[in-house]
């Protein structure tokens, strides 16, 4: 049995940086998430995975995430019309997998970035190039077939590839190219896909995003079932003030210092309920 997972959801460029403020935030107040057993990562929250795993100073990655992004990132937004894609893939299936492969077909006729700058974004970002040392799980899905997919340091795939697919937003960026297949982002699942702590003792899940729709599964009834098995959790979203500085568009790169800074401060009220599950007591 892992005793203690930490699992990072997906939020876009400013989810990374509210993780990276949130984990500074605590690690400042003694509470080190970095020794994790088992380290989950979606989307935004793979890159986070990778900071964690790579034993970068927190301090140094949260100074990076307060600085003006310049010309490393690329915006982007979420439109009404791309969401409205999103909705007619999911409608009428109850079968998840279904729908995922609507999203897979519909991200694959999308215009978008070619894959090649799309790598050079998600290159910028990373720490490390080499799968860490500990346990890293890194989320996308395949997307012809709608299939979950899980990578890690036994996959056989690099850590630049498996961040790309994973952070693969349908629609906008362009699905990512592993050994002749083609994947999107693992939020296509679930925002946090926090079921792969199963059997954990304790898991921190730190979530930008966390509702569910059409047949994406929320974060709510994924920790519940861990809760159900025995498992001490506790999940932290954005409070008032970190919403507010994140604002409506998270992948708007020019968010990125406000979200970084609201992950920062709201790790004064969240350490205390964060520290009693990772200690287990």
């Amino acid at each position: 049995m892992v005793d203690k997972t930490l699992v990072l959801g997906g939020g876009g460029v400013t989810g990374i940086a509210w993780e990276i403020g949130m984990l500074t935030g605590l690690a400042e107040r003694g509470v080190e998430l970095t020794d994790a057993d088992l380290v989950v990562g979606t989307s935004a929250g793979s890159v986070v995975g990778v900071d964690v795993r790579s034993g970068a100073s927190l301090a140094e990655l949260y100074e990076v995430q307060t600085r003006p992004p310049g010309d490393s990132e690329i915006y982007a937004k979420m439109g009404a019309g791309v969401l409205i894609r999103y909705l007619r893939a999911m409608a009428f299936t109850k079968k998840p997998e279904v729908a995922r492969a609507r999203v897979g077909a519909m991200a694959l006729r999308a215009r978008t970035e070619t894959e090649q700058a799309r790598r050079k974004v998600i290159e910028s970002r990373l720490p490390v190039f080499d799968w860490p040392d500990g346990l890293l799980k890194i989320t996308a899905v395949e997307a012809v077939t709608g299939d979950f997919v899980v990578f890690d340091a036994d996959s056989g795939v690099s850590l630049l590839d498996a961040v790309s697919a994973s952070c693969a937003v349908p629609g906008i960026w362009p699905p990512v190219t592993i050994s002749g297949r083609r994947y999107i982002d693992g939020g296509m699942r679930s925002a946090a896909n926090a079921d792969l702590a199963a059997g954990s003792r304790s898991v921190v899940v730190i979530a930008p995003l966390a509702q569910g729709f059409g047949a994406i599964e929320s974060l709510a009834s994924q920790a519940g079932r861990l809760r159900q098995q025995g498992t001490r959790i506790v999940v932290v979203t954005p409070d008032k003030a970190a919403r507010q500085a994140i604002g409506r568009n998270v992948l708007d790169p020019a968010k990125r210092p406000a979200a970084a800074r609201s992950g920062h401060a709201q790790a004064a009220s969240a350490a205390a309920a964060i520290s009693a599950v990772w200690s287990g007591s």
